[in-house]
């Protein structure tokens, strides 16, 4: 049997945070599941990752873990095939999970010699008397609903563990309520609306993630909200006021400054996603050429071009 090396799996560093864990999970899960993913060793690549997230999110477990890998090293090599788990190795550490250990079936042999049975232990107890575990999903929002919040319908499928110990899909359908003024990365929390208790204990929670889809005219960047806004030759020279759509609703009218270059940014302030403190809308300018189409547009340009003889672009180049 070999050792895994769990943090590795996760591409974290042993002293990784809860948080860096998570994000190391997730990003992870996103790449090799089966439903998604085209990796051809998907199926095993997602059974590593589960196996290795759920020691390493469970404090008595990744203490216990931490305490034999250090064990092992002192001792010889971790990656020898015939490692097996020292008399005791676990003496002081209980291991909790709200589920059963059901949904541990695909997890390696080296998992099952280190949590099997410290897990069988103390199955009953956790039956008798747990909380229920919390749930994580994602939701994508439209960025208008992040302005105005509302309501939203959404189905998910979970995998669960019925009277008999064995798991099974579960679908389910929840109206959500989106407060205004989320923002990607923000959790929706509901309570009790994760896997139920035991013994009379209440269900866990379920924490939605809030994404905010694509969206044809906006980009957001954490609370703020930047518009790549066209604007023509003679409004970036001469200056102009323009009106530009909002992701609020509406119009505004803004100035165009004399000289204007594409690539400028203009700040519109608390115009971003609502909050506490408001992030601001930017616009982002992009000077579009008309096109020389028509012999007087043609003319027009050969006139901006005597009168601007003066002008040169590449001067910096040296030619």
């Amino acid at each position: 049997m070999e050792f895994k090396d769990y943090y590795s799996a996760l591409g974290v560093q042993r002293d990784a945070s809860e948080e860096a864990i998570r994000t190391a999970y997730r990003k992870l899960a996103r790449k090799y599941h089966p439903d998604v993913s085209k990796e051809p060793d998907a199926d095993a690549r997602m059974r590593a990752v589960n196996e290795a997230y759920d020691v390493l999110r469970d404090k008595e477990k990744r203490a216990a873990y931490d305490a034999l890998a250090d064990r092992v090293a002192r001792g010889g090599s971790a990656a020898q095939d015939g490692f097996e788990p020292p008399p005791g190795w676990d003496e002081g550490f209980e291991f909790h999970r709200g589920a059963g250990p059901a949904d541990h079936a695909d997890f390696s042999e080296f998992f099952s010699s280190l949590f099997g049975q410290a897990q069988q232990r103390h199955a009953q107890r956790r039956q008798e008397h747990a909380r229920g575990e919390d749930h994580h999903a994602a939701i994508d929002i439209p960025l208008e609903t992040a302005y105005t919040g509302g309501e939203r319908e959404i189905t998910l499928r979970a995998l669960e563990i019925d009277a008999q110990g064995q798991p099974q899909w579960v679908t389910r359908t929840l109206r959500v309520k989106i407060p205004a003024g989320v923002h990607p990365g923000q959790y929706i929390r509901l309570a009790g609306q994760g896997l139920p208790g035991h013994g009379g204990e209440p269900a866990g929670d379920l924490y939605l993630e809030v994404r905010i889809a694509a969206h044809k005219l906006y980009r957001v960047e954490g609370r703020d909200v930047v518009l790549t806004l066209p604007i023509t030759p003679t409004e970036a020279a001469l200056g102009a006021q323009v009106r530009v759509p909002t992701p609020g609703g509406g119009m505004i009218e803004v100035g165009i400054p004399r000289s204007a270059r594409s690539g400028l940014r203009l700040r519109l302030k608390g115009r971003g996603l609502p909050g506490k403190t408001p992030g601001d809308m930017y616009l982002l300018l992009d000077i579009a050429l008309p096109p020389a189409d028509s012999a007087a547009a043609r003319q027009a340009y050969e006139d901006l071009g005597r009168a601007s003889a003066a002008f040169q672009p590449r001067r910096h180049l040296g030619v």
